[in-house]
């Protein structure tokens, strides 16, 4: 698979925010261009976790993250879940990679069965029947028996499901570098080239 030219990344109401907004710092670094959608959950996750506060509306969120970033106008576009008109709701013009970060048991249960109510569920159905790389962060412990016939279902689809266990063999000094790691696998999952820690045997 060659480097993306565009990455959806979804934010949804799990816990573990710290590694979707770091892949979204890392992806906009990188000069991918980021459809970046999000549930109202994730907003509530956002101000738990981070005790950061989004505004409303998605293009207020927009405004402010690419200010954030210091990114074109171009290179980052926002939409809520039910944005309906987003270029990633049709097979037409769909992303060349889609990252579910974190990701809830729910969302991940209705993209399994094929469920389409809301943008971020759409967009992961189109990015499957399209055969676009789908990488898939569930973030809840432990998995239930239900939980794991999911993952499976859609890891039979070739959907990565990458939950985000980060090691220790590289001996992390802080809670940055353990979101670091499991960021790194990801950006690997969809061939963005980064620097966010040694490799193995180098």
């Amino acid at each position: 698979m060659s480097k993306p030219r565009t990455v959806t990344l979804a934010l949804t109401g799990a816990s573990g925010m710290p590694y979707g907004l770091r892949l979204l710092e890392c992806l906009l670094a990188a000069g991918v261009h980021v459809y970046l959608l999000y549930s109202q959950a994730a907003q509530i996750v956002i101000k738990q976790e981070l005790d950061e506060t989004w505004p409303s509306r998605a293009k207020e969120v927009e405004t402010m993250l690419r200010q954030r970033h210091s990114v074109a106008d171009s290179q980052l576009r926002v939409f809520g879940r039910e944005e309906w008109f987003a270029p990633v709701a049709s097979g037409s013009n769909p992303a060349d990679a889609m990252v579910i970060c974190p990701c809830t048991m729910g969302t991940l249960a209705a993209i399994a069965a094929g469920m389409s109510d809301n943008l971020i569920e759409r967009a992961a159905d189109v990015a499957i029947k399209e055969n676009r790389k789908l990488v898939i962060v569930p973030r809840e412990t432990p998995y239930s028996a239900l939980h794991l016939e999911n993952m499976l279902k859609l890891a039979r689809m070739n959907v990565c499901i990458l939950p985000p266990n980060p090691g220790f063999y590289h001996h992390p000094q802080s809670i940055g570098q353990l979101v670091d790691f499991v960021v790194a696998r990801i950006l690997d999952q969809i061939n963005v080239p980064h620097a966010l820690m040694q490799r193995w045997g180098e």
